[in-house]
C-alpha cells in the first residue's frame, strides 16, 4: 500500500506582500517562484529568508521536505519578510 503523501498549504504577508508555501515529503529542496533560495539577491534577503530552515535543519527536521513558495506584490524586503512567515508557518503545520 503506498503512502499517501502529505502535503501542507500556509501563507505569509507582509505589508502587501503575499507568500504561499506548499510543503510536500521530498529531498530537502527550496524554490521561491521557481528558482532555488540559494541563489536569492541580495544576500542580506536570503540570510533573512533561510532562518527558519537553519533552525529546522537544527531540528533534523528539514531533510524530508520539499518546500515551494509563490510570492507577489510589495517591495524586496516585504517578500523576504513573507516567505520566511510562510515558510516557517507551514514548517510548524508539517
Amino acid at each position: 500500500m503506498p503512502r499517501k503523501k502529505k502535503v501542507v498549504n500556509s501563507s505569509g504577508k507582509r505589508k502587501t506582500a503575499i507568500a504561499r508555501a506548499t510543503l510536500k515529503s521530498g529531498k530537502g529542496r527550496v524554490r521561491v517562484n521557481g528558482v532555488p533560495i540559494q541563489i536569492l539577491e541580495p544576500e542580506l534577503a536570503r540570510m533573512k529568508a533561510v532562518e527558519p530552515l537553519k533552525i529546522a535543519d537544527a531540528m533534523n527536521r528539514l531533510g524530508r521536505v520539499d518546500i515551494s513558495v509563490d510570492v507577489k506584490g510589495g517591495g524586496q524586503m516585504g517578500q523576504v519578510d513573507a516567505i520566511r512567515t510562510a515558510i516557517a508557518r507551514g514548517l510548524v503545520k508539517y
